[in-house]
C-alpha cells in the first residue's frame, strides 16, 4: 500500500478484482475518453466484445465506491490531451451507473497522478511552495458545467514549477 503501486488502462474487470485492487491499495490510471470515443451501444467496444460485457467497461464509480484510487489520464498520442474532455467523460460516461461526481472527477484529474506518484502534497498552492498549475477561463464560482454540449474552459496560463509555460 505504501509502495502506491498502481495499474495502467484499468478498463476490463471483473467485480471481484476491484476488491482486490482495494484491499491491495492500487491505483487505477484510467482513461475516459476510451469510454468516449469507444463507449456506447454501437461503438467499437460493442462491436468487438458484445454488448454486455462493453457495458461492464471502466466503472469508474465501481472502484470509488471501493476505495479505489484513481488517476484519470488520455494516454495520448492515442487520445488527444484534452483535462476538461477527459473530466466530462468520467462524468458522462456512456453508462450512468459508471459515471463519477464531478468533484471526484476532477480531484482525479489534477492531483491522481501526483498522488500515484508518491507526491502527497500535489495540487496544494502556498507561499514559497514552487507553484504547478492551470489557470482556466471558468465563468462563475465553482467547476464549469459539463453537460453535453456545454464549452468547456480553455488554458489561460500554465505555470509549472514556477515557471510559465503556456500563456502569458
Amino acid at each position: 500500500r505504501a509502495r502506491r503501486h498502481r495499474l495502467e488502462h484499468v478498463e476490463m474487470l471483473w467485480p471481484d478484482a476491484i476488491e482486490v485492487l482495494a484491499r491491495l491499495g492500487v491505483v487505477a490510471s484510467v482513461q475516459p475518453a476510451f469510454d468516449r470515443l469507444w463507449g456506447g451501444a454501437s461503438q467499437m467496444y460493442a462491436e468487438r466484445l458484445g454488448r454486455p460485457r462493453a457495458e461492464t467497461l471502466n466503472p469508474f464509480a465501481a472502484l470509488r465506491r471501493a476505495g479505489v484510487a484513481l488517476a484519470l489520464g488520455s494516454d495520448s498520442p492515442v487520445t488527444p490531451i484534452d483535462p476538461w474532455g477527459t473530466v466530462r467523460a468520467a462524468v458522462q460516461h456512456h453508462v450512468p451507473t459508471h459515471r463519477i461526481e464531478i468533484e471526484a472527477a476532477f480531484d482525479a484529474h489534477t492531483r491522481g497522478g501526483w498522488w500515484a506518484a508518491g507526491e502527497d502534497a500535489a495540487g496544494v498552492l502556498r507561499p514559497g511552495a514552487p507553484a504547478t498549475f492551470t489557470a482556466w477561463d471558468v465563468v462563475g464560482p465553482g467547476l464549469p458545467s459539463l453537460e453535453p454540449g456545454s464549452r468547456l474552459p480553455g488554458a489561460r496560463r500554465t505555470v509549472v514549477r514556477g515557471r510559465t509555460v503556456h500563456g502569458d
